[in-house]
């Protein structure tokens, strides 16, 4: 089964947040909709951060809200180099997501048992509704990088030699984040134009390992393309 990448062109990484915010937003009442709720992994970084501060004003049913992570580094619980940390402060502090409803990837008690326990806290998601990503300058994702040779039938990996610090962290699998009714990548900035080419052209890259059966959606702006 191929999977079709869709490439949404927008001029600046502004543009992009606006327009992913647009679609997390139908993503969630179109889920509420349909199952009663809305199952949602977030990502870390810059871009995804000006989305949670633009979605903290958003209608909708926080309540029906059920947020998970793709991946987080191990560090404290209070730590702001956290993934949770950021989301907290852009999103999670803001809203009236029920406390029961978030799921945080206890990290702070390193990756061999953090990624346990959040093997059973995702273990009765039948599908996910919308997964976030971003991506690196080496192509990685969540806290997929090129040359790690992880279980693919593993739902969460214990991540013990990043090439960012910090070393040890914990991720969702291919597999899981692929467990999705939609999937958007957030791509901005200049210093992504090597990775987004080598991905355009088949390259053996983290971010092509996400395959999901309705594809993904990629939101770029034009730094990211080579074109500013």
């Amino acid at each position: 089964m191929q999977i079709i990448n869709q490439w949404h062109q927008f001029e600046s990484a502004a543009q992009v947040a606006d327009a992913a915010l647009e679609q997390i937003v139908n993503s969630a009442e179109k889920a509420i909709a349909a199952r009663g709720g809305f199952k949602i992994v977030l990502a870390g970084g810059s871009t995804p951060e000006k989305i949670y501060q633009q979605l903290a004003n958003a209608k909708t049913d926080w309540s029906k809200w059920m947020v998970y992570y793709g991946d987080e580094r191990c560090l404290p619980a209070d730590d702001k180099d956290r993934n949770s940390i950021m989301a907290t402060n852009a999103l999670l502090s803001k809203v009236s997501i029920p406390k029961a409803n978030v799921f945080t990837m206890p990290a702070e008690l390193g990756a061999t048992e953090a990624a346990k326990k959040y093997r059973e806290a995702i273990a009765d998601v039948e599908q996910f509704d919308l997964v976030l990503l971003g991506m690196g300058e080496d192509g990685h994702t969540a806290s997929l990088f090129p040359g790690h040779d992880n279980d693919s039938e593993e739902t969460v990996h214990e991540i013990y030699n990043s090439p960012k610090p910090p070393s040890d962290r914990i991720s969702l699998s291919a597999k899981t984040l692929a467990n999705t009714r939609q999937c958007f990548f957030i791509v901005t900035g200049s210093s992504k134009v090597d990775a987004v080419n080598k991905w355009k052209q088949g390259a053996d890259l983290p971010v092509a390992t996400i395959c999901p059966s309705s594809g993904v959606d990629i939101f770029i702006d034009q730094a990211a393309l080579g074109q500013a």
